[in-house]
């Protein structure tokens, strides 16, 4: 069973740094874009970064300068270091990839972990 999980969150006082990881797992033959995207109690879902497989990166705004996303193809994760944190980072944050699987090409999403950014 292919699947996305994430680790890294917590609580944190703002100023302060995260760092995330996504691992996917099962059989995968290949992995497109990988990203960050959160989600605040009230809001949608939002992107927060996103990775080609060759390493281009595009970010939202409120996070350029502070978050950093990167990738490791040959052991299938994502990593999204968090410096700087604002309380309005305050969300779940949910890994995605693009993956080509037994059952062909599409969207996969982790189950999400919590960041909590005190003042």
């Amino acid at each position: 069973q292919v699947q996305l999980v994430e680790s890294g969150g917590g609580l944190v006082q703002a100023g302060r740094s995260l760092r995330l990881s996504c691992a996917a797992s099962g059989i995968i033959f290949s992995i497109d874009i990988m990203g960050w995207y959160r989600q605040a109690p009230g809001k949608q879902r939002e992107l927060v970064a996103v990775i080609s497989s060759g390493g281009s990166t595009n970010y939202a705004d409120s996070v350029k300068g502070r978050f950093t996303i990167s990738r490791d193809n040959a052991k299938k994760m994502v990593y999204l270091q968090m410096n700087s944190l604002k309380p309005e980072d305050t969300a779940v944050y949910y890994c995605n990839a693009n993956m080509r699987t037994l059952t062909g090409q599409r969207s996969f999403w982790g189950q999400g972990t919590q960041v909590t950014v005190s003042s």
